[in-house]
């Protein structure tokens, strides 16, 4: 294994590792006066390590902040498909351990999630807090129906249609209620769809195949950390029901659903979703705000706040 420090920059870091083989980068934003754990962040699937830079500006000044490209995404080595969900957990530890940050508040969206929820389960003593939104505890129909049509447009490069059918699989109709920067969240997710590299369309297929092949979720016991779920109300792909149902089965877990946003609540609603991070990881707080709706507690046993 080798770690090489490739640009320090005032407090921001980024670091090239090799897991098992596979080099990765990661992405560190120092705080020197943090007012809690570093805050690990796992997008999904179609983010890399830069896609929070909006949120810095709310969550920097609280604490340190790593964000990644695991193999097989962003800008790191590309991961055949049979490396499963236990293996990228696996790379998060890894990181953490070079990086030196034996604890960490974990965010997992999307795809970050599934991740995230592994790694938390295998790796429990590296957890302070979990915070997950647009998240499920199982792979959603919608998601499974489209991969053999998306797999099939992008085999036929037909990267417009591949976009469109992303586009409308990620966003929810415009019928449904009224999101926050819908159109142009739409602009955004189709422009970085169809300007995808060769490499990135490869990733990103190999990614379905993963996903399909080996699963998103195991039977694995959750550890009794502060957590809180959350999405969009207007959520269709991983709907407000499918995290509730999550929330239930994490101790003391919280839940709800931030208003005018759907599965992409974190770029409809930057600034409101950094907020309800930074106040869930730093002990503010959460009933009442009035971008979200009733905070529940589908999952009733009590955990501990972190000393």
């Amino acid at each position: 294994m080798r770690t090489a420090v490739t640009a320090v920059q005032d407090s921001v870091e980024e670091r090239v590792l090799t897991f098992e083989g596979f080099a990765y980068t990661c992405r560190i934003v120092h705080q020197d006066v943090p007012q809690t754990a570093p805050l690990l962040l796992l997008g999904g699937s179609s983010q890399n390590r830069y896609s929070w830079q909006g949120h810095e500006r709310w969550l920097a000044p609280l604490c340190t902040m790593i964000t990644v490209d695991l193999p097989g995404y962003g800008s790191s080595d590309f991961l055949p498909a049979h490396y499963d969900i236990d293996f990228l957990a696996d790379a998060v530890q890894h990181m953490l351990t070079e990086v030196d940050m034996p604890e960490v508040n974990l965010f997992g969206g999307c795809f970050g999630e599934v991740v995230g929820l592994r790694f938390a389960q295998r790796h429990p003593e590296s957890v302070q807090r979990i915070v997950f939104a647009g998240a499920a505890g199982r792979l959603p129909d919608l998601y499974t129906d489209a991969v053999p049509r998306l797999s099939d447009a992008l085999g036929r490069n037909d990267i417009a249609g591949a976009a469109d059918g992303l586009v409308r699989l990620f966003m929810s109709n415009p019928e449904a209620g009224r999101v926050r920067r819908h159109a142009a969240v739409a602009r955004l997710l189709q422009r970085q769809f169809t300007t995808q590299t060769p490499d990135e369309i490869r990733k990103a297929v190999e990614h379905n195949t993963r996903l399909v092949t080996h699963g998103c979720y195991a039977p694995l016991p959750v550890p009794r950390v502060p957590t809180l779920v959350f999405t969009g109300e207007y959520d269709t792909l991983c709907t407000p029901q499918m995290g509730r149902e999550l929330a239930a089965t994490i101790p003391g877990a919280r839940f709800t659903t931030v208003t005018e946003a759907d599965h992409l609540v974190t770029v409809e609603r930057r600034e409101e979703s950094a907020d309800l991070i930074a106040r869930f990881c730093t002990d503010r707080p959460i009933d009442g705000l009035p971008y979200c709706n009733a905070v529940e507690s589908p999952c009733a046993e009590p955990v501990a706040v972190p000393a």
